[in-house]
């Protein structure tokens, strides 16, 4: 029988910009988090990472489906990054979904039918102007800033990484998402591909995340921020992975 939640077909749409910053934990305050098929994907063994991507996007609609028929939201989803092993032993990096939330009701009944995502309505707002993009949500407790004009844009002062080289690792989003049926053992892997992906590092002046305060999580900092802009992206619909164990 199908199980519309598990992602029955592929979807289209086009980011015009994605923002993602992401935050570093002490690795043990996030593997309650995570279900038993994943484990965490570490920076030095010491470190876990959350990230906060808030997207904008057009046209968004089952894949071959013409532009028109799409619609425009504003995304915003907050992502572990992770790793699983496939039953056929394939090693993949991804990210494991703690919440999502849209500023449409119709992204939010749809997603939540055709999805795990636990999709949530906001009232969400994406302002980008020359050199800098603000995103406010009330509701949600965010308010963020960032500087887009500094092509040498410096990383924040409290991160892990040495040089943004090795912040690029954990940019963000990543290929693979996974969700996880703990009763019947099965892992649900969607995969996005993408074009022109080019994460440009941008300096944060602001990051109010409710979301992120919320976890209370003790030594978390502020590890990277990209932009990504101008971007054709769709996922493939879900496979369906049976997890051996450990």
């Amino acid at each position: 029988m199908l199980n519309l939640k598990n992602h029955p077909f592929a979807v289209e749409t086009h980011f015009e910009n994605s923002l993602v910053l992401t935050y570093a934990i002490p690795k043990e305050q996030l593997e309650k988090l995570i279900p038993e098929c994943l484990e965490l994907d570490t920076f030095n063994d010491t470190w876990a990472f959350v990230a906060v991507a808030m997207v904008k996007t057009k046209d968004l609609r089952p894949k071959g489906f013409p532009a028109f028929m799409g619609n425009d939201f504003i995304l915003t989803g907050f992502r572990v990054f992770v790793r699983y092993t496939t039953a056929a032993g394939k090693r993949l990096r991804g990210l494991y979904i703690l919440k999502s939330e849209t500023n449409k009701a119709r992204m939010s009944f749809f997603g939540n039918i055709f999805t795990h995502y636990n999709y949530g309505t906001t009232d969400i707002d994406f302002d980008k102007t020359a050199g800098r993009i603000a995103v406010k949500s009330v509701k949600s407790d965010i308010d963020i800033i960032v500087d887009t004009s500094n092509a040498d844009a410096k990383l924040p002062a409290s991160t892990p990484f040495a040089d943004w080289k090795e912040a690029r690792r954990f940019a963000g989003p990543l290929p693979f998402t996974f969700t996880y049926n703990n009763e019947k053992k099965e892992v649900l892997i969607i995969e996005g591909v993408r074009e022109n992906w080019t994460p440009r590092p941008v300096e944060v002046i602001k990051d109010q995340v409710g979301f992120i305060n919320s976890k209370c999580f003790k030594g978390i900092v502020l590890a990277n921020a990209f932009l990504i802009e101008d971007v054709p992206y769709f996922w493939r619909k879900g496979k369906i992975d049976k997890w051996a164990g450990r």
